[in-house]
């Protein structure tokens, strides 16, 4: 009787806590207000350190109150409480030159900086709960800044009665039709079409199948290198990034320059793919590709590049062929570009990442077959909500104006998504756990993973401000990779960092060396000279020694014949 007693009280615990667990699945999937409550009792177990934050409130709402006392009295403006120097939300002088706007940008900031200061300032906080509470609360202060809503935006009020109101219908319009879509339009969306000004570079579709498309670019040259070149594009957004157009594409530089170049234009998953695995994604995809390219070309090797996810994928390829065919494998070199493949410190988007965050995707894919595109965009945005969201709604919405054309945001609006199988090992086994720098942890398509055992030279390619992957994050592969390798850290971010032309308008620089065994990536940089310009010309020279004689062009061959014009059929799903 006492063991069925115990086996009932067990089962009942356990009940109560699934329950507890879908309860806060739908509530509160990341953990945000858990971590509010915990924060509150810290600073209640706390008095003296309460008394003290509450003190500093009431000395800044002090402040703010004489401020504005003296500025109703004809004072200049001199801030209290200033906004970042990146901040633009308050650059229009009228936040500065009325004491009244000048009293609500006052108002807000003090309570900003206030909450943010108090929050990092919690007793007993871990770093993670700490983290991930202020990113969330860094959302809600953006959300609810004075220049986001119409009766509190100075300059909104003042469009609208400049234009007799136009410019709220204007914005209504606006507002129709991104709800409609489904996200705040970053550019004019009706300004681009893949095939006609976007993704124009000549080639044809020489391979279809379940994953993606192999496009295969036309010769610029009347010979070309004979070891082709194999890009492997990221799956979280279009490969057109790569072509974006004729002044920006990769593609069509590396063409002009002779090489034989192959790209994966991979399918954009439905539901029938939810069982779809990051294993497929090498033997179908990586895998294939090179197969593909190997017999148009008649060359035993090629070079592959990744970029991205598709940098990742790339690795892994390397590390698995270099286990299943020792001494075979059909790569002469590697290039990977913003490839993170430790992700002990995945920048910003690590506040998504633990278990209760990483259930809450597994049930929303569990019930589509994927993730959808548009989900993982609005979480990168949020990184940066107010340049990437806020920004936005109030041109589109509160002033009207129609987004300016901008072919990347263009591209970054051209989601696609992400097959649930292949998701969950990416943010869990990789993300989370933290596999593939591990030696033969991670298992794939038979074979264990040991990055150790990759032996070609590797050119990698990361940015400085890129908070997607981070630099420092990426670099560490370095030391990993059994090959030699060259690293490139070129400006800007993850996108601008790589999408980078030669010539008199480039605005880029970049620095590049070869790592010291064991050397840190501050180390590394510090002895660099910072070159103007963009890399690619650098990197088609580390190339061309390696990639064989000239031979005669070739688009297609009998076993993989032209399919249809570039840029193919999968890119437009």
């Amino acid at each position: 009787m006492a063991m069925a007693e115990f086996t009932f009280l067990a089962e009942q615990s356990q009940r109560y806590a699934d329950l507890q667990h879908k309860l806060g699945q739908s509530t509160d999937p990341f953990g945000l207000m858990a971590s509010a409550a915990k924060a509150q009792q810290a600073w209640l177990q706390n008095p003296q350190a309460l008394s003290s934050a509450l003190f500093r409130y009431v000395s800044d709402v002090t402040k703010w109150q004489t401020f504005m006392t003296r500025r109703f009295w004809g004072e200049a403006d001199s801030d209290v409480f200033s906004p970042h120097p990146e901040d633009v939300r308050f650059a229009d002088p009228i936040w500065n030159d009325n004491p009244y706007w000048d009293g609500i940008k006052e108002w807000y900031l003090l309570n900003t900086h206030w909450l943010q200061d108090t929050l990092y300032a919690t007793p007993d906080m871990c770093e993670h709960e700490r983290n991930r509470s202020a990113f969330w609360l860094r959302q809600v202060l953006n959300a609810v800044a004075p220049t986001n809503f119409l009766l509190t935006n100075p300059v909104a009020i003042a469009k609208a009665l400049s234009t007799n109101g136009q410019s709220l219908v204007a914005g209504f319009k606006n507002f129709k039709a991104d709800k409609a879509r489904g996200d705040i339009s970053m550019t004019d969306m009706d300004a681009f079409k893949v095939g006609e000004n976007l993704a124009t570079t000549a080639g044809s579709v020489v391979y279809r199948g379940r994953l993606l498309e192999v496009l295969h670019y036309e010769a610029t040259t009347p010979t070309v290198h004979s070891v082709p070149l194999v890009l492997v594009s990221p799956w979280i957004n279009k490969y057109y990034i790569l072509d974006i157009n004729e002044k920006k594409s990769l593609v069509k530089y590396l063409v002009d320059q002779g090489f034989s170049v192959f790209i994966t234009s991979w399918k954009n998953p439905d539901s029938s793919m939810r069982d779809v695995t990051f294993d497929d994604y090498l033997s179908d995809g990586v895998a294939q590709i090179i197969k593909v390219a190997q017999e148009i070309s008649g060359s035993e090797q090629v070079h592959l590049l990744g970029y991205c996810l598709g940098g990742t994928l790339a690795a892994t390829y390397l590390a698995w062929a270099n286990r299943q065919m020792p001494g075979k494998v059909p790569v002469v070199s590697a290039t990977l570009l913003t490839t993170l493949t430790d992700f002990e410190y995945p920048g910003d988007i690590e506040v998504f990442l633990d278990e209760e965050g990483l259930d809450f995707i597994d049930s929303v894919m569990e019930k589509k077959g994927y993730l959808d595109g548009k989900d993982m965009a609005a979480s990168f945005r949020m990184l940066r909500s107010n340049s990437l969201i806020w920004n936005y709604w109030v041109d589109n919405y509160l002033l009207g104006q129609t987004p300016s054309e901008f072919d990347v945001l263009y591209w970054n609006m051209d989601s696609t998504r992400m097959p649930m199988k292949m998701h969950r090992t990416y943010l869990r086994e990789l993300y989370w756990k933290n596999k593939l720098v591990q030696p033969d942890a991670l298992e794939i398509s038979g074979q264990k993973i040991d990055l150790g055992q990759i032996k070609q030279p590797l050119f990698m390619v990361s940015a400085e401000e890129d908070h997607i992957a981070p630099w420092r994050q990426t670099y560490t592969l370095a030391d990993r990779s059994g090959g030699d390798v060259t690293f490139t850290l070129s400006t800007s971010g993850h996108i601008l960092g790589i999408v980078n032309a030669p010539g008199p308008t480039s605005k880029r620089s970049y620095w590049q060396g070869v790592p010291e065994a064991g050397e840190s990536a501050d180390n590394f940089l510090a002895r660099q000279k910072k070159a103007a310009g963009s890399w690619w010309p650098n990197w088609v020279e580390w190339l061309r020694p390696q990639c064989g004689k000239q031979v005669k062009p070739k688009l297609s061959s009998r076993a993989h014949p032209q399919q249809g014009a570039a840029p193919g059929t999968y890119v437009l799903e």
